[in-house]
């Protein structure tokens, strides 16, 4: 029996796009936080709409997620042309 391929197996549940913005490592480090953000609220959003989270504990943990990226954003000293 073959051995499953986590690679692809993460490739497809964590998807990650190609960043083309000026290739600095701060703004590759930001990009990848923006793109699990993106992904997180998501998930977030879906398990509020099946009724497994209630709107208030939905709206605080997009909350949390919020100052975490925005505290990745000022801990990376990112320049304010892109505004969180």
């Amino acid at each position: 029996m073959a051995q499953p391929n986590y690679q692809d197996k993460n490739s497809f549940f964590y998807p990650r796009s190609r960043y083309y913005g000026q290739i600095k490592p701060e703004n590759l480090v930001f990009n990848a936080n923006l793109q699990e953000f993106a992904q997180r609220v998501g998930y977030i959003t879906n398990l509020e709409t099946a009724g497994k989270l209630s709107p208030e504990e939905a709206f605080c943990q997009l909350e949390a997620l919020w100052k975490q990226l925005k505290t990745s954003k000022d801990k990376l000293e990112i320049s304010s042309d892109i505004s969180v």
